[in-house]
């Protein structure tokens, strides 16, 4: 099968620096050839850690407490036990809501669109059911108060019931040969075909419609993911079954397909309490490597499958065949019961081998969930939590320390735009990961620690390395290293 068209994606540069923080300072630190500023160098960055820490070790922990409350393993118990009116419950709530979106913000999440979901949904991968949220199993009230209170843009329409947030891209490949998936590739173009010559596309859009608004993947520009800048742009195909030419040759072998991922999904929610019931449990779980076209994986409250438009399809034209066969049979002089009863035998036949290939498809469905579960999520809850934590400090600390080591090197004062460029291009030439590096953050981080200053026509210049530590000073960490004798050079 050859390529029939491509499908580009154009997706966004992350500001995400991908480097583990241990390998990035000792690196640099390699490039630094004074074995004394080496050291301070490494002095640095310990305290820098150190302090941005102890910036945010009282927001973590308050975000941690408010979590404690909702957590749905014994959150309700604790809730009892503060005996809360429900105003002060759902400012608790609120609370929450607002330390999660921040961190949400600082590890670099966003808030899946409209036309994200769009795009992504636009084609088929793993999963080749119709999955749909049973909504009635979910809380409205929960999010439509805090957006009441906090507007965003470009919220998607499922804002009120659960957020997605997602963070990175990547592309995930499958190789087989793919003989059903051709094989209904075959039919649906040939159904095509059929309904434009009778006329009855309507038929068309009945069985074949997407479940998410319609978006237009044949346009000569690629569809997009959210643009920010025309410099940040970054191009992937998706390969499809479905956007491949057919030739009996190519039917027979092994062909790889592709789909672009979101490296990290994170998804909020609350189910709707039963009657009688006061839970106030807000669930937080967190995935990884995601293909785009199978996002319904990570959707709260699924409803059971049903049959899809395929199915459908085969049910009505074995049918109609059928019936055509018989009617015709029944008007001969006479009718020959045995070939009647032979035609009903076989479209019942094919009719039950079509209801046991979707039972089929729903095991593989379910059998994809569990793998899910045990392969794609990465954790929940205070879990995940904890790791937003740790991600926003380390996030954090490297932007400063490439910022800083860049000033260092250049010596002389430089603009925020050059900075900018100067980091980017630093991170792929000495470790080949490419970013849209957060210049603005960074600069606002190294004033905060004092460790550079801006002239009057906006260059900014960083103080030297013993200077840095300097003006740090020695941190708690340290203290309490040396008192244990386990280093820390205060």
């Amino acid at each position: 099968m050859g390529k029939k068209k491509k499908d580009i994606i154009k997706l966004e540069r992350e500001s995400v620096i991908p480097i583990v923080k241990q390998k990035l300072i000792t690196t640099l630190a390699d490039l630094i050839e004074g074995k004394s500023e080496r050291a301070e160098f490494l002095k640095l960055c310990q305290r820098v850690e150190y302090t941005i820490r102890a910036w945010y070790h009282l927001q973590f922990d308050e975000l941690m407490q408010l979590f404690a409350l909702f957590e749905p393993v014994h959150g309700a118990q604790k809730l009892e036990q503060q005996n809360l009116s429900p105003e002060e419950i759902d400012d608790l709530e609120q609370n929450f809501l607002s330390y999660l979106f921040e961190m949400m913000d600082k590890s670099n999440f966003k808030i899946t669109t409209d036309e994200e979901i769009d795009v992504a949904l636009s084609a088929e991968y793993r999963l080749n059911l119709p999955i749909v949220v049973n909504e009635s199993k979910l809380d409205k009230r929960l999010f439509t108060r805090y957006f009441e209170k906090n507007p965003h843009k470009d919220l998607p329409y499922f804002a009120d019931k659960f957020i997605i947030f997602r963070r990175g891209f990547g592309i995930d490949h499958m190789t087989a040969y793919f003989f059903k998936a051709k094989v209904n590739t075959i039919i649906v173009r040939f159904w095509r075909c059929f309904t434009k010559v009778t006329g009855l596309k309507f038929l068309t859009r009945l069985f074949f419609g997407k479940k998410v608004k319609p978006y237009k993947k044949d346009s000569a520009e690629p569809t997009e993911l959210k643009i920010e800048g025309e410099q940040n742009e970054l191009y992937v195909e998706r390969i499809r079954i479905e956007k491949l030419k057919f030739s009996i040759s190519n039917f027979l072998r092994k062909i790889t397909i592709q789909e672009p991922t979101f490296e990290r999904i994170i998804v909020v929610y609350r189910r709707m309490p039963r009657k009688h019931e006061t839970q106030r449990n807000i669930y937080v779980k967190h995935f990884k490597n995601i293909p785009m076209a199978d996002l319904e994986i990570v959707l709260p409250e699924k409803k059971n499958p049903g049959l899809t438009p395929m199915d459908w399809v085969k049910f009505l034209v074995s049918a109609a065949i059928g019936l055509v066969t018989v009617i015709s049979s029944l008007s001969m002089p006479k009718p020959d019961i045995r070939v009647i009863f032979g035609i009903l035998s076989a479209v019942v036949g094919y009719c039950v081998k079509t209801y046991f290939s979707f039972q089929q498809n729903l095991v593989d469905y379910q059998n994809l969930i569990t793998r899910c579960v045990y392969d794609k999520q990465l954790d929940s809850g205070r879990g995940t939590l904890l790791h937003l934590c740790d991600e926003v400090i380390q996030q954090e600390v490297k932007e400063v320390i490439v910022s800083f080591f860049v000033l260092m090197e250049q010596g002389k004062g430089v603009s925020k735009g050059d900075l900018d460029l100067l980091c980017e291009q630093l991170i792929i030439e000495k470790f080949g990961d490419d970013c849209n590096f957060d210049v603005d953050d960074a600069i606002r981080k190294l004033e905060k620690l004092g460790i550079v200053s801006q002239d009057n026509i906006g260059t900014y210049t960083c103080v030297n390395l013993r200077r840095a530590n300097e003006i740090i000073g020695t941190t708690t960490e340290e203290v309490v290293l040396k008192a244990k004798g386990g280093g820390g050079d205060p």
